[in-house]
């Protein structure tokens, strides 16, 4: 256990550039923004009247209060579709480029196996990164609210107690947190696939990682369509392609999973955090996510045996 908290940490100063402070950046950047047009008076309006010559009170208070706490992690959503980039291009580079600069001797030196070594790159893919990142929208999203309700007590409507007597402001940031078991069955094929495409292409990997799924998906539609083959070229695109190459995207869930995905559908009409959450859960019912999780850990696998390979030739 000790040693796969240092690789981890190893992984962590390696690409604290890519996981830690371009979700930080983002942050910062939607934050100033949201200081901004609070200062200039934007978009601060209540029922079609500019909030300055209205004041909140009573139930239309506490209506506000209940609304906020429930969508209020809404504000980090930018920085939550970032998740995606960020663990698809680290998984790229994860065992591609310790090959293309040597590092891999030196590692290589080290009483550490390759598959302690495989397994921390992906922990630190399905689970490093994700928190990180869930962090990171946790504060956003409080400092935004703050921002919000500042703003509406200079102007004479304090919504701090409306919004801190609701059960949702607290319970929302854990919901965010317990959805990284649904986030992680979900980006095991995408992870697995990109961490398999690292440890073997030689050179351009994105183009290896992207082309194969879209080209074997193009040429099997392609057969089924012109040759009359009873392939369903379809499917593969829309499951397979799809799966592996959009997995560590958050919420892909509902686009793969006809449970979560009618789940999410049912509760169209008030669509908030405890909506999300059970949708989402909803997706662990479906056997083709198991399916597409052990596809992941089986080219998890094959990565490491090819790690090893690639060092003995």
């Amino acid at each position: 256990m000790n040693t796969m908290k240092w690789l981890i940490k190893r992984e962590l100063w390696e690409n604290k550039g890519m996981l830690f402070w371009a979700p930080v950046v983002m942050a910062c950047v939607l934050l100033a923004i949201a200081l901004a047009a609070l200062i200039a008076g934007h978009n601060m309006q209540y029922d079609g009247n500019h909030i300055g010559m209205v004041v909140i009170a009573g139930k239309p208070l506490e209506a506000f209060g209940a609304g906020a706490a429930k969508v209020y992690l809404a504000a980090g959503m930018p920085v939550l579709m970032m998740l995606g980039f960020l663990v698809f291009f680290y998984c790229l580079g994860a065992l591609h480029d310790e090959r293309r600069d040597r590092s891999l001797l030196f590692w290589k030196s080290l009483p550490v196996s390759d598959a302690m070594t495989v397994l921390s790159k992906a922990a630190t893919a399905l689970v490093v990164a994700p928190l990180i990142v869930f962090g990171i929208i946790i504060v956003l999203s409080l400092l935004m609210l703050a921002l919000t309700c500042i703003g509406l007590m200079v102007h004479g409507t304090n919504a701090f107690g409306a919004v801190l007597s609701q059960a949702d402001f607290y319970v929302s940031p854990l919901r965010l947190v317990g959805l990284l078991p649904v986030y992680l069955l979900c980006a095991l094929p995408t992870v697995g696939w990109l961490l398999l495409v690292s440890s073997w292409a030689r050179s351009k990997v994105f183009l290896w990682a992207v082309g194969v799924p879209l080209a074997i998906g193009l040429l099997i539609l392609w057969s089924q369509r012109a040759l009359g083959l009873d392939i369903d070229g379809t499917w593969f695109l829309s499951t397979i392609t799809t799966r592996a190459l959009l997995g560590v995207v958050p919420g892909a869930w509902f686009l793969f999973e006809k449970i979560a995905r009618a789940g999410i559908l049912a509760s169209a009409e008030h669509v908030d955090g405890g909506s999300i959450f059970s949708a989402s859960w909803a997706a662990l019912g479906s056997v083709s996510l198991w399916v597409g999780a052990a596809a992941g850990v089986a080219m998890i696998a094959a990565s490491t045996w090819l790690r090893r390979w690639r060092e003995e030739n």
